[in-house]
């Protein structure tokens, strides 16, 4: 069986561009774990960013690893989870570090069951000095790290960038076989939590002030994943908008932009690889400069894809540059159907704003406009979502009058309470009400000439368990022996753990939280005076 794993990984390796190979000798090797497929991992573009990075440095051989190499997140993973890494298919016992970059929080469900693969304990209590050592970071960790406390030797709080010079000189300083002295010294440097080596103390997220200094691009290009057609370039980072449902708002402060020469030499770098250029950010349209970058890069020859557009204000020159391109794609992101629920979430945008979005990407014959919305917000009630259905009609009409043949796309999922946001408090609703309200679109929406696509509950309430909930979740991981929900449900009440106090609860502001010990840079009262707004509907 290992031998078709070779197989397969070299298989996959013959189509890669940039793939970096290095000797081990002298240096220390570090197994880069995404916990998803090879498809998505190497779709992600922090992914492939930490993997530069760590290849950047002379004393350090990183090579990558991931739960399986197909397409399927939910997969049961016994059937696919690979122990070995992609280059040079090396056991991932053999590494002095693991290191796990971690998107999502259902990814969560893939950690213990690769530790398992490789003959690690799940638990880091139960791993000597004979063990990797394991590290985590990603979004939904720096957010809430608790999940996985106990799982994990060290946990990054904050942007890789930052964090990664004093943990790489403290790896090439630190006798690898003494982990109580390696952890010691870790535990001293900024943005890396030690859950399982105290004495704690609160641990401040950090962030790198010039992304400049940085190159954030693809760095191995391959046709096996969702965006294989398209060389990524980060923009921008954080976002200024303040929208109070959003984590990657809040754990991604301060708003930073890209030069545009800085772009523009990338750009130069990526289109000798591929012809699309693919411009990642949560603000691009932000950009002081964005639509000159624009202009350049068309200029250069390059088609330009982007994950969504800002509805106001919609940039004409970047919505042209996209109608210009192979896919003329445009997403719009309302988020919710009525008014007063757009200004309770803080939203900034109006029905007429919506509206004159949709008409302007009709004009220039995009092809497929995607419009996003939430269900399940706070104070949402099924009003709401008779203004979504009636908002979206509304759009397909306004499209009908320039191109009845453009596509109109109406994708709703369920409003997931995160971590460090205003709404952190706030519980999911109830799965039923979920359901229902999805079931209503589709029938509102049907036979409108719009294509609706709505995600249940079911995996979404995980979702939210994991994103607010403690270290005893741990337990629940390490326990499923399948990523199912029938195994989620009876490993929680193994543990005698109920989905309704972790996704299900309102939570008194001044109720100590899994998470108060991460100092985000954004004060309690701060997120409770935003919490106070939306309720209010200031």
């Amino acid at each position: 069986m290992v031998w078709e794993y070779v197989k397969q990984a070299l298989k996959l390796l013959e189509q890669e561009q940039g793939t970096i190979i290095k000797d081990w000798g002298g240096r220390i090797p570090i197994a880069l774990v995404y916990p998803n497929s090879y498809y998505i991992g190497m779709s992600n573009l922090g992914f492939q960013t930490i993997y530069g990075l760590l290849n950047n440095y002379e004393n350090i051989v990183c090579e990558r690893a991931f739960a399986n190499w197909q397409h399927d997140r939910r997969r049961d993973p016994r059937q696919e989870l690979k122990s070995i890494s992609l280059e040079t298919q090396q056991e991932l016992g053999e590494f002095a570090v693991i290191a796990f970059s971690i998107s999502y929080e259902l990814d969560y469900l893939n950690i213990a069951r690769i530790l398992e693969t490789c003959g690690i304990p799940p638990l880091a209590k139960d791993r000597d000095d004979s063990y990797p050592l394991l590290i985590a970071g990603g979004p939904p960790v720096t957010a809430n790290p608790e999940p996985l406390a106990p799982i994990f030797d060290c946990i990054a709080i904050g942007e890789a960038e930052a964090i990664l010079p004093n943990v790489i000189d403290i790896l090439g300083q630190t006798d690898q076989d003494d982990r109580s002295a390696l952890l010691e010294a870790l535990s001293q440097v900024p943005g890396i939590y030690t859950p399982n080596f105290g004495p704690h103390k609160p641990v401040q997220r950090q962030w790198a002030q010039d992304i400049n200094v940085f190159s954030t691009v693809s760095t191995v290009l391959t046709p096996n994943t969702e965006f294989g057609n398209l060389y990524l370039m980060e923009v921008s980072r954080g976002c200024n908008r303040g929208c109070r449902f959003c984590m990657a708002g809040c754990i991604f402060k301060p708003m930073r932009w890209r030069s545009k020469e800085t772009l523009i030499e990338a750009a130069k770098e990526g289109l000798t690889y591929k012809k699309r250029l693919g411009l990642v950010g949560s603000a691009i349209s932000d950009h002081p400069q964005i639509e000159q970058i624009t202009s350049d890069l068309t200029g250069l020859g390059a088609d330009i894809s982007l994950s969504s557009l800002r509805i106001k204000p919609l940039s004409e020159v970047m919505l042209k540059a996209i109608a210009g391109g192979v896919t003329r794609t445009v997403t719009l992101a309302p988020e919710a159907g009525s008014e007063r629920l757009r200004k309770a979430i803080k939203k900034g945008i109006s029905e007429d704003d919506i509206l004159a979005a949709v008409d302007m990407a009709a004009a220039y014959n995009i092809k497929q406009i995607k419009l996003y919305f939430m269900i399940g917000l706070p104070t949402e009630t099924d009003d709401d979502i008779g203004e979504l259905a009636r908002l979206a009609i509304a759009c397909r009409q306004a499209v009908n009058k320039v191109s009845k043949s453009t596509r109109l796309m109406v994708n709703v999922t369920p409003f997931i309470p995160k971590a460090q946001t205003p709404f952190q408090w706030l519980p999911m609703t109830a799965p039923d009400i979920i359901n229902k309200r999805v079931t209503a679109i589709k029938t509102a929406l049907k036979n409108k000439n719009i294509e609706v696509k709505g995600e249940g509950s079911k995996w979404s309430q995980v979702q939210a368990i994991l994103s607010r909930g403690d270290a005893r979740l741990a337990d629940v991981l390490i326990d499923m022996k399948a990523n199912t929900l029938a195994e989620w449900k009876r490993s929680m009440a193994k543990f005698e753990l109920r989905a309704e106090d972790y996704a299900g609860r309102q939570i008194p502001t001044d109720e100590q939280l899994p998470w108060q010990h991460i100092d985000n840079g954004v004060s309690s009262d701060q997120l409770i005076r935003e919490l106070t707004s939306a309720l209010k509907q200031d």
